[in-house]
């Protein structure tokens, strides 16, 4: 997209309305609350709901297994990002993909909220991964069009958007894991209704608060090209067929087989499009020095959300086997621990906001403040461990995991918010809403890899597996720091 037309997209959006930013925050900040609504009020029960007994009206499945699941649900909500943000990018402009995105969701809760079996969870897997992969990185690519080049406000808009996401995740667990004391069901249904409201909020307001955001299709595809993606698509249908035709009936298309393809796809799909945008003739010479840039932050952040994201499985497994629920007189249900990020969030955002403006040019790089954010992943994991050596096997207080939970939020606020602001500045112009997918790939890989961390798990060895990766994660901090500099000046004046 030139220049020209982003700042005609700047002009059509009404610059003042919700808290001195443009108008269409407000239109995307609800949206995206109420899309987290669902989807954390739906992951805060989910791995509950496939390791509970049949008796207790969950799927039977061994914790291990669903751990392992759990991860990969995650790998894979973030990996359809890739497809969402090349279809916005190159057909129907990221506006069109949000709505479409929007109902898939709504269609895949609605599923989970029918008592069914086995296969009716896994085809409401098949319509949230799509669904979220066609609207989450393009909410978060469309508030980055309502702003200028240069525009201060940036940084601090991201962190409102930060703040919706954030209090529709915490307000979800807290009533789908008490519905989820009387049905599982009650509580997806409950999500689905919370996906509904958003796509009312996003059609009702988008045309007066938007203007032109999201209407444009960045790169759109050529006549020639839609000809070639056209036959590939349909090759890649019959060779996908001829596989599961083999597999299937042979007993080789197993959960087992899908995290290890979901492993390797998690590393090399990133892989090939930093490739593929850094050779593009579309991308330019300073374009080339940013994606350059770019690959480093990718790496910290995968490690880091690597950490982040066992908040919904091992920390999960943890709230319901290893702790102390009966606490200050009352029963407290594991999911309510899902709320506690973004709890955290919610009252420190602001905080996090104001003081990156207050600081203004002095405040820290970008690489500088995802070292920052590793460092506090790392610090939430070696929390965590102390009560189990000291403890042995007793259940510990709840207030360990609130501390480790505190911590990483830290972490969170210091790579999160500015991550996905550094996308929308690093990405090249051809690619922008592919470039903000890729941010997204790196939950999509750091879950791949959980899929597989997650196995070496169990209360016996729980002091090694936090200190393992917490150790890791301090060490890539440092390293980070340190390369820092050099980062900054490939960054070609982005700050």
């Amino acid at each position: 997209m030139s220049d020209f037309n982003k700042q005609k997209i700047v002009d059509s959006v009404p610059q003042k309305g919700f808290f001195g930013h443009p108008k269409g925050l407000f239109t995307l900040f609800f949206t995206e609350f109420w899309e987290r609504f669902s989807y954390y009020g739906m992951r805060a029960i989910l791995v509950f709901y496939m390791y509970y007994e049949i008796s207790d009206g969950g799927l039977g499945l061994s914790e291990e297994l669903a751990l392992s699941i759990m991860s990969i649900y995650g790998a894979l909500v973030y990996m359809s990002g890739v497809i969402g943000g090349w279809l916005a990018d190159r057909i129907f402009g990221t506006s069109k993909a949000i709505f479409y995105g929007g109902i898939l969701i709504m269609f895949g809760h609605i599923a989970l909220a029918v008592p069914g079996s086995l296969s009716m969870f896994f085809v409401s897997m098949v319509l949230i991964v799509i669904g979220t992969g066609l609207l989450k990185p393009n909410v978060s690519s469309v508030v980055g069009d309502m702003y200028a080049e240069g525009d201060d406000r940036r940084d601090a808009g991201f962190s409102i958007f930060y703040m919706g996401i954030n209090l529709g995740a915490f307000l979800s667990p807290l009533i789908t894991g008490e519905l989820a004391k009387e049905s599982f069901h009650l509580g997806f249904g409950v999500a689905a209704v919370g996906m509904f409201l958003g796509l009312l909020v996003f059609m009702l307001t988008k045309k007066k608060n938007l203007g032109l955001a999201g209407t444009y299709v960045a790169n759109p595809l050529s006549a020639a090209e839609k000809k070639k993606l056209t036959l590939i698509f349909g090759a890649g249908i019959i060779i996908i067929g001829a596989l599961l035709a083999f597999l299937i009936p042979n007993g080789l298309f197993t959960i087992e087989t899908v995290i290890n393809m979901v492993g390797i796809f998690g590393v090399a799909i990133p892989t090939i499009y930093f490739i593929v945008m850094y050779r593009s003739p579309k991308t330019t010479a300073v374009e080339r020095s940013r994606i350059i840039a770019y690959i480093p932050l990718f790496i910290a952040a995968s490690m880091f959300w690597a950490i982040q994201e066992q908040g919904s499985t091992i920390l999960a497994l943890y709230a319901d086997k290893r702790t102390q629920l009966e606490f200050a007189g009352m029963t407290i249900s594991p999911a309510w621990f899902q709320s506690l990020n973004p709890l955290f969030i919610i009252l420190l955002a602001p905080v996090f906001a104001w003081m990156w403006v207050r600081l203004g040019k002095y405040q820290p790089s970008v690489p500088k403040k995802f070292s920052l954010g590793l460092l506090f992943a790392g610090l939430s994991f070696l929390v965590i461990l102390i009560p189990g050596y000291f403890g042995g096997g007793e259940l510990v207080s709840p207030l360990w995991l609130v501390l480790s939970y505190f911590i990483v939020v830290l972490g969170e606020l210091c790579l999160s918010p500015v991550g996905l602001s550094a996308t929308t500045k690093l990405a090249p112009a051809a690619f922008s809403a592919q470039t903000m997918s890729i941010w997204f790939l790196a939950s999509a890989a750091a879950q791949a890899i959980n899929a597989q961390l997650v196995r070496f798990y169990n209360p016996e060895n729980e002091i090694m597996y936090f200190g393992t990766i917490g150790g890791a994660a301090i060490l890539l901090s440092i390293l980070l720091f340190i390369l820092s500099p050099k980062i900054q000046v490939l960054m070609k004046g982005v700050k």
